[in-house]
């Protein structure tokens, strides 16, 4: 009797980093409770765990591009907008984060929200057509006020956090503006600083509010009154543009973030300087985003790293969060001293490997016998790195005629590459041998545990096997028909199986010892299948398509099988890796990684 599928669950999520534009500043939004942070990237709005960020939730129902999102004061409601100018508040109390409410402010992009201090109002900026800004009611959508004052894009907009409510905004029209309210009335311009302004926030006991502008300098102001009390470090506070600041808890200190690459802590005060961080001397050292919250102060790299800052070591900080921020197209695992890695390739810059890496999207990644990580990339080179010294180093990369799209790895150091219209065979990372005119477009490989035979899978719908002899491949005139052009394809880990999948939505399984007869065929996708992987176990494999589904397939019963919806919300699965018999790990375009767990009856 086969195994039965009962459960899954996901495990861990790899969350994406945030997605960052240079010279544009990225709000951090902070949680009131102080236990989460939150940012954006593409679609989806990213919740972290402030003290252990492995702790992650993916809020992905925008359908367009998502700016900023910001707890309410209370903590049970997040509200986000995006570039359409649609705002959403949604549930944070609740896996399932329930819409409450949406609404439509202005058409235009939203660039920065904020709530009064009971929850129930909201000021949104940004760039609208008509007007830059709105503020209303949050369970109505009721006007209480007007936001003018400015003749160009408002960046920026923050609501003092005590009774008398007052709000401010900063525009690119170089001006801050104040108002009073409820109703919220302009009440008069700001014109202190001589660029855009980037940022405004009151400080948390309403005594004052600060800006920040292009311009490196921060001004500020009475709270209440809306009177100049002084510039920040007498006239520039920074070298640099400056794109963001966060009040201390306790209003007394202010952090800032610059494009000059430091982050400073003030003494408002005293007006002084209390710590300057050098976040280093790159361009993508820029810092663009900061949050102030309990005992953490976290800033945004133009990197998109997440860096946790040392008041007592301003030149290291305590931690970096890394990972990707653009859309991951392959995935691999790898054992390593009994604990397991996890590869994944992207085209961002990405951490983790010293020296150069590829310079464009790296398309598919394989580990070979020798410890090392083999990628091609669309910059035309397949790749060689040690994983023992996790260097990329120049002279273990090879250059193909032609752009290599896909590639296998065998024993014997062999690696099998499709490139456009070519397959290549390289031994001891040489090339040996190269077959131009196929007569088909090869788009999957796959090599037999054996090393015998690389089977070849093509855009005509077949898959196509050729013998690996000494530093040759030989066509061995035999093709095995799937249900569709085939988009990858994969061999048991014990050689038993071939495992193809196909765009006509189907995966088809051929026995290996029978010829490569029809073993099977797994119906169950809604979309073409991009990826299959093979279970430890052989007996158990997994696909991933278009239709955001992973299904778990038992090789002798095509009707047992475990579904995992919307495994990635909103992009496809690029890729499937088994890192044990119980544990599954998918990538996808949200620039995320998930481990999910899964349980046989």
């Amino acid at each position: 009797i086969p195994f039965l599928l009962l459960f899954f669950f996901t495990e861990k999520v790899f969350a994406s980093l945030p997605q960052v534009e240079r010279g544009v500043s990225k709000i951090i939004g902070g949680d009131p409770k102080g236990n989460n942070f939150l940012y954006t990237n593409g679609k989806c709005v990213v919740i972290r765990n402030i003290d252990n960020p492995a702790i992650a939730d993916i809020y992905t129902e925008h359908a367009h591009q998502v700016v900023v999102a910001k707890y309410a004061p209370s903590g049970f409601y997040i509200a986000s907008g995006d570039v359409s100018g649609k705002l959403r508040i949604w549930d944070t109390t609740q896996k399932e984060h329930l819409l409450k409410y949406e609404y439509q402010p202005f058409a235009g992009k939203i660039k920065d929200l904020a709530w009064t201090e009971d929850s129930k109002r909201i000021a949104v900026v940004g760039e609208g057509r008509e007007k830059f800004g709105a503020v209303f009611l949050w369970d109505s959508g009721s006007s209480v006020g007007e936001i003018t004052g400015h003749n160009k894009v408002i960046n920026s907009v923050d609501i003092k956090q005590t009774r008398p409510y007052r709000l401010a905004t900063g525009s690119d029209d170089n001006c801050a503006a104040f108002f009073e309210g409820p109703p919220f009335k302009f009440k008069f311009t700001l014109s202190d600083h001589t660029r855009f302004v980037n940022c405004v926030r009151f400080s948390p006991d309403g005594n004052r509010f600060a800006t920040a502008s292009a311009d490196g300098q921060i001004f500020v102001y009475d709270g209440k009154t809306g009177e100049k009390v002084c510039a920040l470090g007498g006239g520039k506070a920074h070298d640099g543009g400056i794109y963001a600041i966060s009040w201390s808890p306790d209003s007394s200190q202010l952090l800032s973030a610059s494009g000059d690459k430091t982050a400073k802590i003030w003494d408002v005060g005293a007006n002084s300087i209390v710590n300057t961080f050098n976040m280093g001397s790159n361009v993508l050292d820029q810092q663009l985003g900061c949050l102030w919250q309990k005992d953490h102060l976290l800033t945004i790299s133009l990197s998109g790293y997440i860096n946790y800052l040392d008041k007592n070591n301003p030149n290291k900080p305590l931690r970096v969060i890394k990972g990707h921020s653009k859309s991951i197209q392959c995935l691999t695992v790898h054992k390593n001293g009994g604990k397991s890695y996890i590869y994944s390739g992207s085209n961002d810059e990405n951490d983790g490997f010293s020296g150069k890496g590829h310079t464009n999207q790296v398309s598919r990644m394989a580990v070979d016998e020798m410890d090392q990580l083999v990628t091609c990339s669309m910059d035309d080179t397949v790749r060689y790195t040690n994983l023992s010294k996790r260097d990329y180093s120049g002279q273990d990369a090879v250059k193909m005629d032609v752009q290599p799209k896909c590639l296998a790895v065998g024993p014997g150091g062999y690696t099998v590459v499709l490139c456009i219209g070519q397959i290549v065979l390289m031994k001891d990372k040489k090339k040996c041998f190269a077959i131009d005119d196929l007569g088909y477009e090869p788009e999957a490989v796959a090599i037999h545990p054996t090393g015998s035979t690389a089977a070849v899978g093509g855009a005509d719908g077949n898959v196509h096997l050729y013998s690996i002899q000494g530093t040759s491949l030989k066509s061995d005139d035999k093709t095995l028909e799937a249900k569709g052009p085939v988009t990858d394809l994969a061999y048991s880990h014990d050689g038993a199986f071939l495992a193809v999948c196909d765009a006509n939505k189907v995966v088809t399984v051929f026995s290996v010892a029978d010829g490569y007869a029809e073993h099977n065929v797994f119906y169950g996708h809604h979309a073409k299948v991009v990826c299959i992987a093979w279970s430890p176990d052989n007996e158990h494999f997994a696909s991933g398509g278009m239709d955001m589904m992973v299904y778990i397939w038992t090789v002798g019963d095509p009707e047992t099988r475990v579904k995992i919806p919307d495994a990635h919300r909103l992009h496809h699965v690029s890729g499937l890796a088994w890192l044990d018999e119980h544990t599954l790990v998918t990538t996808s375009h949200d620039a995320s990684v998930k481990e999910w767990s899964i349980s046989y009856n």
